[in-house]
């Protein structure tokens, strides 16, 4: 069902059983920004019949008339759709379709379209990030069940450039390149009722990565999180608090709340897995958020391989300041006439749940972008088998700090028609993202939390 494009991939299930090392040589190494791979491990060429074109370093540099610290402009706005694909001719182009996709068209058939655009490669990292990507991959290694990482190096922008195991795919997402400094951020979690009825949750979040930790007083720590709700009022002042962990063999998460309306700090184990996500109106599970968060250990990793597909690529439209929430979201989807799909090459890597393991999704299937290692595109799957939620997360490129990540993440529930979307800011006045967020460890521990509350 899928091609495997490059050979040294060979597909294999993860057994959590026979710990792996998953460093490469220095030859692997050595074909990373050569004539065959990019810098962080995709192919450079296109595809043979031209749809995919070959990469020629993204967007090295903002378009002429981006300005500065206001909102990022579409860097191809004059490209138009190639074709449409409609519950009419979905079957034509099936084969280029996850199944979670096709089942929105069957869904609804009236009102969803894809308008696929011409292919952009437009993902890329930091220079210094590429080139820490060939050293880093000499060094890490999956810990005992590949439930954490050991020796990794705290820059590159992929841990696994060139996979062997779906878990190393998976850990690429996870620990993808997002920025040296901290990141504050403000963007909203909108829950969408079958009718289309929706109330945005404003949030605020501030990160520090690993780069920034130091190896000597916090030696397993992947990065620091803090969020806090803004609004509405009657969740105002709730805060999170997740320490991510690079090992969780030796040190799981750690997360605490804080309530408001108790002013109480507590520990809050539930911050993982399938624990309800925060505001989202039980549309979504705690690893759900970034699309896909936390240890895999309760999943067996297959790497199936590659494939062409359909996915939500440079997704400027999403964060226009002219567009209001009522124009994006609608009942069942989105508004398809600000998405915008290209054909990309992704790795396909399916996790089932282990027997005696407990999650409410039985089976996941993951299409992850090559050029970002960003998962674009979840089916999850129920208890029975039945394919259940479609995921798609909306690709695009902060080309100002050379940072690929999300406009938006859309999840979606195609048996009661909820869906949720994560990301979206229209409304906010500005650009909403702090990439030099120069915040304080102090300000990311339990004791925190209150002070946080109260901002």
């Amino acid at each position: 069902m899928y091609k495997k494009l490059i050979p040294l991939c060979v597909a294999a299930t993860f057994a959590a059983a026979t710990p792996a090392l998953a460093k490469i040589s220095a030859e692997e190494a050595a074909r990373l920004g050569g004539p065959e791979l990019t810098p962080v491990g995709a192919e450079r060429a296109g595809n043979a019949d031209g749809t995919i074109p070959a990469w020629d370093g993204g967007i090295p540099e903002p378009p002429p008339n981006y300005v500065e610290g206001e909102r990022l402009v579409d860097p191809y706005p004059d490209d138009e759709p190639l074709f449409t694909i409609t519950a009419e001719n979905v079957d034509e182009h099936a084969d280029k379709l996850s199944p979670g996709q096709v089942a929105m068209f069957k869904r609804y058939p009236d009102t969803y379209r894809m308008r696929i655009f011409p292919t952009r490669r437009s993902a890329t990292h930091p220079k210094v990030e590429q080139d820490a990507t060939a050293i880093g991959a000499q060094q890490v290694e999956l810990a005992e069940g590949g439930n954490g990482l050991v020796n990794l190096y705290g820059k590159g922008a992929a841990a696994f450039p060139i996979p062997k195991q779906g878990v190393e795919v998976i850990w690429n997402h996870v620990n993808r390149y997002r920025n040296d400094a901290g990141l504050k951020r403000r963007y909203t979690q909108i829950p969408v009722q079958a009718n289309g009825n929706f109330a945005p949750v404003l949030f605020e979040d501030e990160s520090i990565p690993v780069a920034r930790l130091g190896d000597d007083k916090y030696p397993n720590r992947l990065f620091v999180f803090l969020q806090r709700i803004l609004a509405p009022a009657r969740l105002e002042g709730d805060v999170l608090l997740v320490h991510e962990n690079i090992d969780q063999v030796k040190e799981p998460r750690k997360a605490w709340v804080y309530n408001a309306g108790q002013r109480r700090v507590r520990l809050a184990p539930n911050i993982a897995y399938d624990g309800p996500g925060t505001a989202s109106d039980g549309l979504r599970t705690a690893d759900d958020l970034d699309m896909y968060n936390g240890a895999p250990d309760r999943y067996d990793w297959e790497l199936v391989g590659k494939k062409e597909l359909y996915i939500p690529y440079n997704a400027y439209d999403l964060r226009r300041g002219d567009l209001s929430y009522k124009d994006i979201i609608q009942p069942g989807h989105m508004n398809p006439d600000y998405l915008r799909y290209e054909l990309h090459r992704v790795w396909v890597v399916e996790s089932r749940l282990k027997e005696g393991a407990r999650h409410i999704y039985a089976r996941r299937a993951f299409y992850v972008d090559e050029d970002s290692w960003q998962i674009s595109v979840i089916d999850h799957y129920d208890g029975r088998g039945e394919l259940w939620k479609m995921k798609e997360g909306h690709n695009m490129m902060h080309y100002q700090v050379s940072v690929p990540w999300l406009a938006a993440e859309s999840l979606h529930d195609l048996v009661s028609g909820r869906y949720i979307v994560i990301g979206l800011d229209n409304e906010e006045k500005g650009y909403q993202y702090d990439f030099n967020y120069r915040g304080s460890y102090s300000d990311f521990t339990p004791s925190a939390l209150r002070r946080a509350g109260r901002r």
